[in-house]
């Protein structure tokens, strides 16, 4: 497993193919092999040079780097090599030549791109972007071909002259757009209806707002472009399992305008699975949710808002998770539930402070209450703050708030945690070490060291680690990242061993209240022990957090509805559950 083998092309190719060993097979790893005649397309660049400049000889040319003769004929077009690149077949070693070559007439041939340069060099990049041959790419060596390709088309296309206030190339899988724009415009749009696959087209449609249009100085233009396959090879650019649900599409754009919306067609319109609205970060070569918000989100397509900066943002699509179930029911559980969790937390809080002096008697009563209200109060500011972070995202793109909301949240649902294992451990000590008394200060300093101590501890650490890396906050959503840094450990390991030891605590307690009746014999007797241990089980499972554990079930099955329900059902319900069993149902 993981050996490598190279071996040669057939002789009518150049270059070689990697394999790699996995499972006693030998798996395709890239191939380079291509048969793009790099001396015929020199022999049709001459005869581009000859018309161009009569004194440049051909001999010249083969003798200099090509690239180099390219700034010599700046102003002319390059139409003449197409049928050559065209003529190719479109195979993973072809498919990094052509990437290179139009990397380099980016760089050299950017100035006065004119429509006939646009015509060819989209009929260039149409060649190797054609959905019967997207395949191909996953066997390209480098694995940032489609990067770079993006960068490529996005800085020619960025240069394209404008005639009569407007231009249009489009070819079946590139399509490119400008208009002129000044402050008095009431607002621009772009529309693109592209060709996907053999089935059908997809459609996109971009808007730049009016007030946006005011910030202009002067005169200026705007290019979009529309790519709708390139977003297949570009996903493999990101760790997490999100597939392009859309065409890719660009802006170049003056400085001075940084919104735009952006609307997709979902190629997939599985009510199952939640669109993302992303920015490709050019220099992180990868899918940034940072860069835009949804604005909404039907089956058939995606409205987004997105910030654009010429340097990293100016590229977007849509991301679909399909491990992530989508379902009005979950919105309207988590909706409902936190509402309900939120006023049976405050009225909990309520109700412990009117009782306090007569629920805190003795020793073991404050520290059981004490634990309670820092429990409520804890899960009461995290439900607070997921509302205040789902608000943040969705109608902002701060960074910093988004982080701040991230460090808060994780905070206090850790904090929650910490006191649900505080009260665990004072149980334990109620039941186990009857004879060992502590005092008030020893608890009080005991407790806050645990349940607000490692907290802040953890969440600091987290957020020092992973955020100089840009690695603290996932896309998508103000939560901590996993895919990249696995910053969600900081939250879950702590979670999941809690609830492991707050398990064994409910196992102790139901061992010791089982043992009270045995021997007596008496089948009522039996009942009630049955009715007490379940009545102890019932009250312990949301005061210690036993809930969270059925988030594991989401996680061995990411796609079940029904394991996602009972989740959401039983933490957005975790308030009510506190109120109930901690507050309502004790008898003192």
């Amino acid at each position: 497993n993981g050996a490598i083998c190279i071996q040669p092309c057939s002789p009518s190719f150049h270059g070689n193919t990697s394999f790699v060993c996995e499972d006693r097979k030998w798996q395709m790893l890239s191939d380079a092999c291509a048969n793009l005649d790099v001396q015929s397309l020199f022999q049709y660049w001459t005869s581009c040079l000859v018309v161009a400049e009569a004194s440049f000889s051909f001999c010249s040319l083969i003798v200099s780097n090509v690239f180099s003769s390219l700034q010599r004929i700046s102003e002319t077009d390059f139409s003449c090599i197409v049928p050559d690149i065209l003529s190719s077949p479109a195979i993973p070693g072809n498919i990094a030549d052509i990437v290179d070559l139009l990397k380099k007439i980016s760089l050299l041939l950017a100035e006065n791109v004119t429509r006939a340069k646009m015509q060819s060099y989209s009929r260039i990049a149409n060649h190797i972007l054609n959905s019967s041959i997207i395949s191909n790419w996953a066997f390209v060596r480098d694995r940032n071909a489609g990067s770079e390709l993006l960068n490529a088309v996005n800085s020619f296309a960025g240069k394209l002259l404008l005639r009569n206030g407007s231009e249009s190339v489009q070819e079946p899988f590139i399509a490119t757009k400008g208009y002129s724009i000044d402050r008095n415009t009431s607002g621009t749009s772009f529309d693109f209806s592209m060709e996907f696959n053999s089935t059908g087209n997809i459609t996109g449609h971009v808007a730049i707002p009016g007030e946006e249009l005011l910030k202009l100085p002067g005169a200026s233009k705007a290019i979009g472009i529309a790519l709708p396959t390139l977003g297949a090879v570009m996903e493999s650019a990101r760790p997490e399992p999100a597939l392009v649900n859309g065409m890719v599409l660009s802006m170049s754009l003056p400085e001075e305008l940084r919104r735009v919306l952006l609307t997709f067609e979902k190629v997939n319109k599985l009510e199952q699975a939640e669109a993302r609205c992303v920015g490709w970060h050019s220099a992180e070569r990868r899918w940034d949710g940072r860069a835009c918000r949804t604005q909404s989100d039907t089956a058939g397509s995606v409205v987004c808002v997105c910030a654009h900066r010429r340097r990293t943002y100016e590229s977007f699509s849509i991301l679909m998770s399909p491990a992530a179930p989508r379902s009005a029911v979950l919105d309207y559980i988590t909706r409902v539930g936190l509402g309900l969790s939120i006023l049976s937390l405050v009225l909990c809080l309520v109700i412990e402070a009117v009782v306090w002096h007569h629920v805190t008697k003795t020793e073991i009563t404050y520290m059981r209450h004490f634990c309670l209200v820092n429990i409520a109060a804890s899960l009461l500011v995290a439900d607070v703050l997921f509302i205040v972070a789902a608000i943040v995202h969705n109608t902002t793109l701060n960074y910093q708030l988004c982080v701040a909301a991230t460090f808060f949240l994780h905070f206090f649902y850790l904090a929650l945690f910490f006191w649900m294992f505080t009260l665990g451990l004072l149980i334990l000590y109620g039941l186990l070490l009857i004879f060992f008394k502590i005092t008030r200060s020893v608890f009080l300093a005991a407790a806050f060291s645990i349940g607000y101590g490692c907290p802040l501890v953890i969440s600091i650490l987290t957020v020092a680690i992973t955020e100089p890396k840009n690695g603290y906050l996932r896309s998508g959503a103000c939560w901590l990242n996993w895919y990249e840094t696995k910053a969600l450990l900081a939250f879950v390991v702590p979670a999941l061993s809690i609830i492991v030891v707050n398990l064994v605590v409910v196992v102790v307690v139901v061992v010791k209240t089982g043992r009270s009746s045995v021997g007596e014999g008496c089948k009522s007797q039996d009942l009630s022990s049955m009715i007490r241990i379940s009545k102890n089980v019932a009250l312990l499972t949301p005061l210690l957090g036993l809930t969270w554990g059925f988030g594991l079930a989401t996680v061995l099955d990411s796609r079940s509805l029904a394991f996602h329900v009972t989740f959401a059902l039983l933490n957005a319900f975790q308030g009510f559950f506190i109120l109930l069993f901690g507050t309502l149902l004790d008898r003192k």
